[in-house]
């Protein structure tokens, strides 16, 4: 017989709050307070310069990098929107972004070192690096405007909507007023204190974060009398943890097989942040030195994927038992995950629980105002408007800039209705440029009239699709982002729009490249020395470059981290659903993936800056040359 644990109030759609005990105000009102205790106390050593406000100074040791790397990179709605996932497709679903990891593989093993050695402040300034000219300041500060403004503030306005609605389920107060109240928190931190208060209150985040979800999980499957029973309740389908094969009935290249396929293959590289991208380069650029670099983003993806979500995932399993129908509650699916925390979590760890969706949201907002902030101060007011001011004059300008983002945020938050289409748009206008942002490192051939070429033509084409499908559905008169293009009866999805603008862009990319003049050789020169990627570069760019390239031994790390990361991923789930044989062979294959991977790594040679060793680091290091 199947457990149903829920209330008729919650199956029936009225109100699903938490009913949060004086604890609960009090743990959630000490994190607040901590919040704005950990500004006041970085306040006078974030504002010293930029440097320091926007990279602290690049002080901070791997394991601070790269947990507060995975910080940011949850936000509120993370866990409910696994959960929608898990309910309306089943496990399988999460390859849509378990398909990444090759990307993150080239963060941790080359653009990790290489944002470290080119010591920029912001990744536009690479531009300038390595390109010259007017075409590379052009670049420079279109890509700095877009990302600030259009892009950050798109993101923005998803999280604060989506905390809102969140605060809706778990609150018993007026939702509106506690977003603003968090909202302005993180605000005061993120203002006076910089980079060092949102790394810092990262770390506390994450952690509440994890004790709160994995607290919830062992409650939920206690309760529900064990994982067994659980799994042996749910539909076998949504247990499954690879797409299933195409139907005989379906369109192949519309089935889940397909969708699945071109991501491992094609999508991932197709991303506009392939290279690191935003606040994971600077979180890499804040790192002590480039060995520091490279441990903090391998610690980042190994719980990006091997640990992070696995609570979440058994619990949005779980809720398909506890609560088999939640289609008409205002979140749809996604309810199902703070339904779970009111019904299994008691005084003390419901405040913990809220706690965590607060410090989720938090860690999302305020990296996101000081990233967007430091494009807006550093790559356009410094770069173009006002170049030779002081320090000081620059910080206040960063405060300014922190400020005048999240206003905008609160603005554009309300007039936000379909913002999973926007941002998928966003995603393809970058689509063509990601190839380009690849081989910039390694191609001396590549220059800045090569990505400018990418960035229109890949916007270009995005919006003539959106066109398109807009006169198609013209009648309906429908808007923006309210449709998709068909094409030869074919509805083009957003993964089937990619393999328009994808190749479009890369072949125009190249014919331009090829009718344009290269970048001049100091230029190069310069580049090569400063960073020393390695690849297609010319004998004469080499000469003197004391630095070992980071292609070195690429194929072994590459396979051994695949098989560390995907192995480990796969084991730890497989072990959480009892599946016991499946998970020894993963966990086999990840502890395999981790030798290859340490044999690869321990062979690495790095420099630090003017020659100096890393001697000083090794009792902080897990592993040393």
């Amino acid at each position: 017989m199947q457990i149903a644990i829920y209330d008729r109030t919650s199956r029936n759609g009225s109100s699903t709050n938490v009913s949060l005990a004086p604890i609960d105000w009090i743990i959630i009102t000490t994190y607040l307070i901590f919040s704005l205790a950990v500004g006041v106390y970085f306040s006078k050593k974030a504002t010293k310069s930029t440097e320091d406000y926007f990279l602290s100074g690049r002080s901070f040791p791997w394991w601070i990098v790269g947990t507060s790397m995975v910080a940011t990179t949850f936000a509120a709605d993370t866990p409910l929107a696994l959960t929608e996932f898990v309910r309306q497709f089943g496990l399988w679903q999460n390859w849509y972004w378990w398909s990444t990891v090759p990307a993150s593989l080239l963060a941790v093993f080359l653009f990790s070192r290489l944002w470290r050695r080119a010591e920029v402040v912001t990744e536009n300034e690479l531009i300038e690096l390595r390109y010259s000219g007017k075409p590379a300041a052009v670049l420079r500060g279109f890509k700095a405007l877009f990302f600030a403004t259009i892009f950050n503030l798109v993101i923005m306005g998803w999280v604060l909507n989506a905390m809102s609605s969140i605060l809706s389920v778990l609150l018993g107060v007026d939702p509106t007023m506690a977003l603003w109240g968090c909202a302005g928190v993180a605000l005061m931190y993120a203002l006076i204190s910089g980079f060092y208060g949102v790394v810092i209150t990262d770390l506390v985040q994450f952690i509440i974060a994890t004790v709160g979800s994995m607290a919830l999980t062992y409650l939920a499957v206690s309760k529900m009398g064990g994982i067994d029973t659980i799994v042996s309740q749910i539909e076998p389908s949504k247990l499954h943890f690879f797409p299933p094969l195409p139907r005989s009935d379906e369109s192949f290249i519309l089935s889940p097989f397909f969708k699945v396929t071109l991501f491992m293959t094609f999508v991932w590289w197709c991303r506009f942040d392939v290279d690191g991208g935003g606040y994971i380069v600077q979180r890499m650029s804040s790192a002590k030195d480039e060995k520091h670099s490279t441990w903090g983003t391998l610690w980042f993806y190994f719980l990006f994927y091997v640990v992070r979500a696995w609570p979440w995932l058994i619990v949005a399993l779980a809720s398909l038992v506890a609560f088999p129908s939640v289609a008409d509650q205002a979140l749809g699916d996604k309810a199902a995950y703070p339904m779970m925390v009111k019904t299994f979590l008691g005084p003390g760890l419901k405040g913990v629980m809220v706690v965590s969706f607060l410090a989720a949201f938090m860690s999302t907002i305020d990296t996101h105002l000081n990233w967007g902030a430091s494009y807006l101060v550093h790559d356009l007011y410094a770069r173009f408007v006002k170049p030779k001011a002081s320090p000081e004059h620059y910080v206040k300008v960063s405060q300014a800039a922190t400020l005048g983002l999240m206003i905008l945020a609160v603005l554009l938050a309300g007039r936000m209705n379909n913002i999973s289409t926007a941002w998928q748009f966003i995603m393809a206008m970058g689509a063509g440029a990601g190839a380009v942002l690849l081989m910039r490192w390694f191609w001396w051939r590549l220059n800045a009239y090569s990505e400018l070429t990418a960035m229109a033509s890949s916007i270009g084409s995005c919006f003539l699709l959106e066109l398109l499908a807009m006169w198609q559905n013209r009648a309906q008169n429908v808007a923006l982002f309210e449709s998709v293009p068909v094409v030869a009866g074919v509805p083009l999805e957003y993964h089937l729009k990619l393999l328009i603008i994808v190749p479009f862009s890369l072949a125009v990319t190249v014919v331009v490249t090829l009718l344009t003049k290269p970048e001049p050789e100091d230029t190069l020169r310069n580049f090569y020395l400063k960073v020393g990627p390695g690849g297609w570069w010319k004998a004469e760019h080499k000469l003197g470059c004391r630095l070992e390239p980071v292609t070195e031994r690429m194929g072994q790390k590459l396979v051994g981290g695949a098989c560390l990361l995907w192995g480990g991923m796969l084991g730890v789930g497989y072990l959480c659903l009892h599946f016991y044989q499946q998970g020894l062979l993963a966990t086999a294959v990840a502890v395999v993936g981790w030798v290859v991977l340490w044999q690869a790594i321990g062979k690495d040679r790095y420099y630090a800056e003017n020659g100096a060793g890393l001697e000083s680091d090794k009792e902080t290091l897990p592993l040393a040359s």
